[in-house]
């Protein structure tokens, strides 16, 4: 199969090349499978004449194709597309098979690279939400400036973004000057970094249940021992906080103040301000993890707010942050605020263990913040995201699911299945159907863990999937009776 010349477009009035339009369809065409592996592309001498561009053009664009591992030229034959996207993609599978499996089950399946599966699941909004072109303008402006793209970064991170990050969480009621805030290159990064600083194999280590799967995933890592406190609607259990540190006088907490994974909800006032009189009275270290800062639609208290990050007899606040949730999931820049000694302690295990976070990536992120559009596009992912709310609930109600709560932020939400389901099972079953559902027990330990779900109410506006959801629950309905 040759494929068609109609495929090929390009748009003349754009500041990008001809060369670098035409590579990005064809990379986005054979990665999604619209391109099999085996098919031909047309002659240089018939493309560069559809086109109206030059011979060496295309010529360029195929060496480039190759180079890369897209293509294959087979000499008096023609180009092909190769079958190395098949293959790397069956390596990657196989790589599964390993001891965490479980613990980075979602994950894998999440980052998948077949566009057609839906991932009801997944914990991050799809590309169509985030701001693409916003980026692209950047990466222009940026490659413009006269700093050097080939040198490493300062150790704490581009100081005008720590500027900035300390006026915005000024704007929270939280006082850090940049000096107090270190960049990384994620959350998941600055957590990994305060537990090598804090926490030693051992120690017990509070969390949410239900909780961020990760969170017990990275904690299991540092072969820390996990105490389980239940999830209330105003947040952690405080009598059973109370039990656990009395018993056990864990060494952190670690919990999503704002819009916890998976519930979907914020701290409230009340509850946190007695969870920080328990733990200042037992010197247990709170580590604040707040990725989802700029998707809450009305003010909330946080743990940082209220108790500031001086080390006062024995007790601390660490704070983190990322830009990945509102911005892309590929620009990983996150960061940690927390009082100057331990700043300066995180600041040498982050040399010594990586050097330093990347400066084009910290200075591009700054430019996306600072450029005036942001604000703009958080504005609208809320609409978008309260529409798709709105709908996702909905659905939910006429198929017999029940919210744990209902959010009014943010676009995750914990599902209870309809009575005897068990996620687990039906997580396999849509598995088999390209959907990708979370079973329940990844995110809690709770006896009734297995008739919940996560659902990402971004990645449920497909009516494909509701369609399927609703043939297997009635087909698991009637297996069970």
């Amino acid at each position: 199969m040759t494929i068609a010349l109609t495929q090929w477009q390009l748009d003349k009035a754009s500041k990008e090349s001809f060369s670098s339009q035409l590579y990005l369809q064809a990379q986005q065409a054979i990665q999604s499978g619209r391109w099999n592996a085996g098919a031909r592309l047309p002659s240089i001498r018939l493309l560069a004449a559809h086109l109206e561009i030059s011979k060496f053009t295309v010529s360029e664009l195929y060496e480039k194709l190759s180079a890369a591992g897209f293509v294959r030229s087979q000499p008096g034959s023609g180009v092909y597309v190769s079958r190395l996207t098949e293959q790397q993609q069956q390596l990657e599978a196989s790589a599964s098979q390993s001891n965490r499996q479980q613990d980075v089950a979602l994950m894998r399946q999440t980052l998948l690279r077949e566009p057609h599966w839906i991932k009801a699941s997944a914990g991050w909004l799809a590309p169509d939400w985030l701001p693409d072109q916003e980026i692209r303008q950047a990466m222009r402006d940026l490659a413009r400036q006269p700093q050097s793209l080939t040198d490493y970064g300062p150790a704490q991170g581009y100081f005008p973004l720590r500027q900035h990050l300390s006026q915005r969480l000024a704007q929270l009621s939280i006082a850090a000057e940049p000096a107090q805030i270190m960049l990384t290159y994620s959350a998941s990064h600055a957590l990994d970094l305060v537990f090598r600083l804090h926490l030693k194999p051992g120690d017990w280590v509070m969390v949410d249940d239900p909780g961020f799967y990760n969170f017990f995933a990275l904690l299991r890592l540092h072969q820390v021992q996990l105490l389980v406190v239940p999830r209330t609607k105003e947040g952690p259990d405080i009598t059973v906080m109370q039990q656990l540190v009395q018993q056990y006088q864990p060494k952190a907490y670690l919990t999503n103040s704002v819009l916890s994974n998976p519930v979907c909800l914020s701290i409230h006032p009340a509850r946190a301000f007695a969870v920080l009189q328990l733990l200042q009275q037992h010197q247990c270290l709170l580590i604040e993890d707040d990725i989802y800062a700029d998707f809450e639609s009305q003010p909330v208290s946080r743990y940082a707010s209220m108790s500031g990050f001086q080390s006062q007899n024995g007790f601390e606040t660490i704070y983190l942050g990322s830009m990945s949730k509102t911005l892309s999931a590929d620009l990983r820049v996150g960061f940690i605020a927390a009082n100057p000694v331990t700043i300066a302690a995180l600041t040498d295990l982050k040399l010594i263990s990586g050097i330093s976070t990347s400066n084009t990536m910290e200075r591009l992120v700054y430019l996306l913040l600072t450029g005036g559009g942001y604000r703009r596009h958080i504005e609208q992912l809320k609409r978008r995201l309260q529409q798709a709310r709105n709908l996702v609930f909905a659905k939910l109600k006429q198929l017999d699911c029940q919210l744990w709560a209902e959010p009014s932020a943010g676009f995750l939400c914990w599902v209870k299945l309809p009575e005897g389901v068990s996620s687990s099972v039906l997580s396999e079953r849509l598995q088999q159907r390209q959907v990708v559902l979370a079973p329940g027990s990844q995110f809690s330990t709770l006896p009734d863990a297995d008739n919940y779900t996560r659902l990402n109410v971004a990645q449920c506006l497909d009516e494909q999937f509701w369609q399927i959801l609703e043939d297997e629950l009635r087909l698991l309905k009637v297996m069970t009776k």
